[in-house]
């Protein structure tokens, strides 16, 4: 299961800097004028985990295989972009199959890097983007058949009834994610990857002078998310599902080793890079988690969504795993690495054999038995 993530925003509030700096070297074209990203960058960025590298010493092996995600920079959005303005909803359409939106913001001032509308007002970029996003949801459901007359499947006759209704909150503007919507609703949805669909991690580009100042740029952030909420009549808060980071020195930071970023973020308070920070956000906010599994051949951490049972998380690492599934050994990582491997650990009684019906916990390290 990998994790793909759209990222969306104006133009230069630092999507291609953010993104430079998530692939450690430049890949996008970074230019100071609008649309410079004309086809969407895509990048598959490892999830730093310090595990495997112990993992991989424990089994002496040196292959060692992250998770990753899969990142799409879009070229930026402006008012109107729904019907075609600027370069369009062609870039709307890329970002329909991600599982994430990442919306980037600018706090940051400086004269010698322009903002489409003149002026910094986070709220009002965020609501402009927003609002291009439910413009093309609404077009979307528009396109959807419209079935008249008594011949109408009845199934059809009960998603024109789900389309109609979210249409109706997105003319009031409430994105499809704050309606309360019903588990056999959201599924008559999923077929169409309506954008406001989509869960949404706000990414705040602040300066280093602010990143400096934490307190106060957690509360600017919270009061601008709110008031977010409170003009778009938000039926849920979305105050969580953010972070800042200045995307300029992230980019900077890239070129040095792990223990030169540490040392460096200490002036800042902060112990990880935005990079880290983000993908754990998009873990949380996706409700994601990693088992592990560890062997001669490899060290590797595979993703899947919590509460997954380990028949389905054996169909993570190959599709006839699970239906082959038989039973699976589970031990927590930590226990894994003080036994020092598979073999002590069995020995100290430590490893579990579960089956169909265990529901896999963050961080195990397992051993699939499946048949042939």
């Amino acid at each position: 299961m990998n994790l793909s993530v759209g990222i969306v925003g104006l133009p230069n509030v630092g999507k291609s800097t953010l993104f430079n700096a998530l692939l450690k070297k430049q890949v996008a074209n970074v230019a100071n004028y609008p649309f410079c990203t004309i086809e969407p960058n895509v990048g598959i960025i490892e999830v730093p985990d310090e595990r495997l590298s112990v993992l991989a010493k424990v089994v002496n092996t040196t292959k060692i295989v992250p998770a990753v995600v899969e990142f799409y920079d879009i070229a930026g959005l402006v008012k109107g972009a729904s019907t075609g303005a600027g370069l369009g909803n062609k870039f709307l359409s890329h970002i329909r199959e991600v599982a994430a939106i990442v919306h980037v913001s600018r706090l940051f001032e400086d004269a010698n890097v322009t903002h489409v509308s003149d002026k910094i007002d986070p709220v009002d970029d965020i609501k402009t983007i927003e609002s291009e996003l439910m413009l093309a949801d609404l077009a979307t459901l528009d396109k959807q058949k419209e079935f008249k007359g008594d011949g109408a499947p009845k199934d059809a006759k009960v998603a024109l009834e789900v389309f109609q209704k979210v249409k109706a909150e997105l003319d009031k503007g409430i994105p499809v994610r704050s309606q309360a919507l019903t588990d056999e609703e959201l599924t008559t949805l999923k077929p169409l990857n309506l954008l406001t669909l989509k869960p949404v991690i706000y990414v705040f580009n602040v300066s280093e002078e602010q990143l400096a100042d934490k307190k106060a740029t957690e509360d600017r952030i919270e009061k601008i998310l709110n008031q977010v909420q409170n003009d778009t009549n938000r039926q849920s808060s979305t105050v969580s599902h953010f972070i800042f980071l200045c995307a300029k020195m992230e980019s900077e930071i890239v070129a040095f080793t792990v223990d030169e970023q540490k040392e460096y973020l200490k002036q800042y308070g902060l112990v990880e890079s935005g990079l880290n920070r983000l993908i754990k956000k998009a873990y949380e906010t996706l409700g994601l988690i990693s088992f592990l599994t560890a062997g001669t051949i490899e060290a590797r951490a595979w993703t899947i969504a919590k509460c997954t049972l380990a028949p389905q998380a054996a169909g993570v690492i190959h599709t006839d795993f699970e239906k082959g599934f038989i039973k699976a050994d589970v031990i927590p990582y930590q226990k894994f690495v003080d036994a020092g491997g598979w073999t002590k650990a069995r020995e100290q009684g430590l490893v579990a054999t579960v089956g169909k019906d265990y529901v896999m916990k963050d961080g195990e390290v397992v051993e699939f038995k499946v048949n042939a």
